[in-house]
Parts: C-alpha cells; structure tokens; sequence
C-alpha cells in the first residue's frame, strides 16, 4: 500500500480553478467565447447539443478507480471539458488529455495496480475478498490525512456537480453529501447500483455482477440467479461496505449513512449499449453512456503496419486487459500460448509485459500496444480476450470476432455475452490444452458465422440517435439547471424491503382474512349448534 504522495499542481491552482468561471480576465472571456461559438455552432449543425448556456465547476473523483474504470470516467471529464466548463479530477494516475479546463489533481494513496494479481485473485477468492476489504478500509482511514483531499473537500461546495465512480469509493461519499452528484457504473449494469435507486432486477432474466445464461433460463438456472440476486449484496456490504462505513462514521461522526447518501444520487451513468447489452427496464435516473471511450481506429505506426499487412493468413490479437499482467501469468499458460500459436497460421500480435524469447517468429510481443488500432484493421481476424467489458465493446465496435477466457469477476459474464450471443468462443482455463485452444481459434478464424454475427451487432451499436459523450454532457449539465434534478429519483428508492415487498400489506391483508375466517367458522358454529333447536321446536 502506497503511503506517499505525487501531486501535479500548485495547491492554489484548486481554488483558482473554481473560481474561473466568475473572475476571468478579458482575454481569457474572449477565447472562451470563441470556442463556445465554435460548439455553439457545431452542436446546431448535428442537432444533438444546445449552445452551452454557462461553464459549470464540476469536480470527478477517481483516486480508487483502475486503469479500466478511468477509461470510461475520463472520457465524460474531457467531453465535459470540451464543451467548455471547468473540470478538476482527483485520480491516482495523471491521463494523457491536456485542455486548459482540466486541472488534475494527482494523490497516491490507493493500491498500486502493478500489485495486483488476478490470477492469484482467481485461486483465492475468498482470501482476495477480503485483502480488498482491509485496502478498502486503509484508504477510507488514510485518504483524508492527504491535504490535498482535506483541502479539495472543505471546497466542494465550490462546485455545481460532483462525478465519481460507483465501485470502491464509499470513502468519497463525504464529498457527495447535500450536493448534486452523479455515480458512473464503469462495469456495466449493477443489480446493487439500480435496487439503490428503486429499481429492482429480476432474477428470472437478468445477469447478476458475475454471471449470466443462456435465455431463457431454466429452473436451475433462475434458482440460482435468484440466490446470487440475494446473498451478492449481502455478501458485498457485510464485507466491503460496513468496515468503510465505521471509518467515515468515525471521522464524519453527523453524516448520515452511506448507503442513505447513495440513494440520493441525481444520475447514474451506465456504462452499457442498448444494441449490445442485455434490455432491462431503465429510470430516469439511469443513462446509458456505454462505449464513451470507442472510436474510429487510426493508422498503426510503420512496425505494426508493416506486421499486421504482411500477414497473408491475417493476423491474431492477444490481449488479457490493461490489469492482467504477463510476469502474473502462470508459467504453464505461457507456455501453453507460446506452443498453440506456434502451430497457427496467422501471425500474432500478442501484448504481454515480459519478453518472450521462446515465442515463435510468426508472434510479436510488446509490453503496450493500440488496442483499438488493431482491433480496427482489416487484417486482424480475431482476437483472444479475457472477457472484460471495455475490450468486448472495442470488439463489437469493431467488429472483431473474440475467444473469451474469462480470469476472475465480471470477465465471466463477458465471456458468457460472447458465447450466448454468437460472437465469439469461450473457454476457461481450467479446460485450456493446446489442442483445445487451438481448436477454438482455428474455428473463430475459419468459421464466418462469428464474423457476421459481429458485424450485425457492430451495426447496431453504433445507430444510435446521440452518442455517449453528448448523452454524458447534456444530463450532466441537466442535473446543474435543475438543482439535482430531484423530480427524476423514484420513490421505490425510498422504500424499505419490506415496502417493496409488500409484506405490510400482506400482513393487513392476512389479517383481514384471518379476521373474515374466524368470523365466518364462529356463524358456521353458532348456527350448527341452534339448528337442532329449531327443528325441535
């Protein structure tokens, strides 16, 4: 666990920043004009954005977030940006993106990611469950000791919206309290994340974090969906939610629970794509903003232009993620891919942060590589994926057939997404041998169902009436005009399991039915025992 501390700004650069958008110099006012006229007149061209009303101060807080996450959350900061309001992020890595509307802000007082070892997570977790935990709760303990934090809460009133993650920042929620906020689901859709705003999944049909199936589901299928809808929140707030709270109750003793802050979010953004994903009933309060980091692929430097092109059979990409890395992986898996694309016919790209030297001529190894640049040229045929919900939108996007083989968390349900909806194959690695493996890719290549079944999807994914960043842009900006946006929330949200449930009108009703049955059987008694009387007579 870091201890230390990197910042990227002079401290009083925050409240500079903040107070832009009321004190700015002539010449400053004069560019910003320009470039708001510039917007102005390109968002009436596409007819998706009105001119920029006035420039918001909005703070986004990502200092937990992992590589995968900020790249769905940095994208609405730079939109944000952009469009020409002030933007500060709190975040552990600085990004590559330099606009004079972003200042960043740099702590580093949260897990390393280079220190964790999905693999390891993958063969203990239980064990890593609970190392997440004790992280969790180090940071909840320690992030407001950095006087960066302390300074930039004690200032966020200062700003009109507060954007932060939905995963692993409970510690921030201090931040959120009696202030506009919008939470971004970076996994997707959240069973958790909606039943806190009122709208609760059905588990006869909907995925849950982890897992999904073939539909429709069968009976031993919806039982246990049903279990996992159940015991998963329980599980996660008993384990990671509860020692946060007693953290940030002890250093914000009058700040009411966490859980009651949550509810109160304007929006959730959701990282999800109506062609693609899953259709789940939506409230107003839940956007979808899935595929805000895709884009058009760009020319690949001479190297890999010259590898991929040169390829006669096309090209195979390896990749397992930005979190996954190859000093991680097991040896025998090595070993395993090293033999498998040996026999392949296609070249391979292969991103993996060691060298390979026994790896054959037709692969090339390097520690970073485009993903995306790859995944849209024409040459490459396929690629091998862990399944992570960022790489599967790149895919489709792309439309670029997968073989899933999915390592720990949500990588499972990428993966079934994949294997149920005919784009793709999907192994696991404890059935991975080099005639499986190899079995899988030749037939992703060769076979071209997979290919047509993407490309229709590809298709639909991007005929949409208004792209993410400006989804991102407008309700952000339209939760500031209207004070938190207070009239979209449900009042489900407000209800206890029990309201929800019913069981207090069950309990009404059951009484009442009690009441009509004792009534009744005590007339039914009553007029058995004067009947016999009656004939007497």
């Amino acid at each position: 666990m870091a201890k230390g501390k990197v910042m990227v700004f002079k401290k009083n650069e925050i409240k500079q920043c903040t107070e832009s958008v009321d004190g700015l110099e002539m010449d400053s006012m004069l560019q910003i004009v320009a470039v708001l006229l510039v917007v102005g007149v390109g968002c009436l061209v596409s007819g998706e954005l009105r001119p920029l009303e006035q420039p918001y101060n909005i703070l986004v807080l990502m200092p937990v977030s992992m590589r995968s996450h900020r790249h769905v959350i940095q994208p609405i900061a730079e939109a944000l940006a952009l469009r020409g309001h002030q933007v500060v992020t709190l975040t552990k890595a600085p990004s590559l993106t330099s606009h004079p509307n972003l200042t960043e802000l740099v702590v580093d007082i949260s897990l390393h990611e280079e220190d964790i070892n999905f693999f390891h997570m993958r063969r203990h977790p239980v064990t890593s469950f609970f190392e997440l935990s004790r992280n969790l709760t180090w940071h909840a303990r320690n992030i407001y000791n950095d006087s960066t934090v302390r300074e930039l809460y004690l200032m966020r009133k200062d700003f009109h919206l507060i954007i932060t993650d939905a995963y692993f920042h409970d510690a921030l929620y201090p931040f959120l309290h009696e202030l506009p906020f919008i939470l971004v689901s970076t996994l997707g859709g959240n069973p958790q994340q909606s039943a806190a705003v009122g709208n609760i999944w059905h588990p006869a049909y909907t995925p849950t974090v982890i897992w999904d199936f073939p539909r429709p589901y069968t009976l031993p299928v919806k039982v246990f969906s049903f279990l996992a809808h159940v015991f998963t929140p329980i599980v996660w707030n008993w384990i990671l939610k509860h020692p946060v709270q007693r953290e940030i109750s002890r250093q914000f003793p009058h700040l009411p629970p966490l859980a009651e802050i949550e509810r109160n979010q304007s929006l959730c953004f959701l990282n999800t794509q109506v062609g693609l994903d899953v259709p789940i009933p939506l409230l107003p309060t839940q956007v979808p903003v899935g595929g805000i980091h895709l884009r058009p692929a760009k020319s690949l430097s001479q190297e890999l232009r010259r590898w991929v092109e040169g390829a006669g059979s096309g090209v195979v990409y390896v990749s397992l993620g930005s979190m996954t890395r190859g000093s991680h992986m097991p040896r025998h898996y090595r070993s395993l891919f090293v033999q498998v694309f040996a026999r392949l016919q296609q070249r391979v790209v292969w991103k993996f942060e060691e060298d390979v030297p026994e790896a054959s001529e037709n692969v090339l190894v390097r520690r970073w590589l485009p993903q995306q640049d790859l995944l849209g040229h024409p040459n490459v045929r396929g690629f091998l994926s862990h399944g992570g919900l960022l790489s599967l939108q790149e895919a489709v996007y792309h439309a670029t057939p997968l073989l899933a083989i999915p390592v720990v968390g949500d990588h499972t349900r990428g993966a079934a997404h994949v294997h149920n909806n005919g784009l793709g194959r999907w192994l696991t690695w404890e059935e991975l041998t080099v005639d499986t493996l190899l079995e899988a890719l030749q037939d992703l290549i060769n076979n071209t169902r997979y290919r047509e079944e993407i490309e229709r999807v590809s298709v639909r994914v991007r005929d949409e009436p208004q792209t993410a960043r400006d989804a991102a842009v407008f309700w952000s900006e339209y939760v500031v005009r209207h004070r938190g946006a207070p009239h979209l929330r449900s009042p489900g949200a407000q209800l206890t399991w029990p309201e929800f449930l019913l069981l207090d009108v069950a309990g009404v009703l059951g009484a009442v039915a009690a009441v009509l049955t004792f009534l009744a059987l005590n007339t039914a008694r009553t007029l058995s025992l004067t009947s016999p009387k009656l004939k007497m007579e």
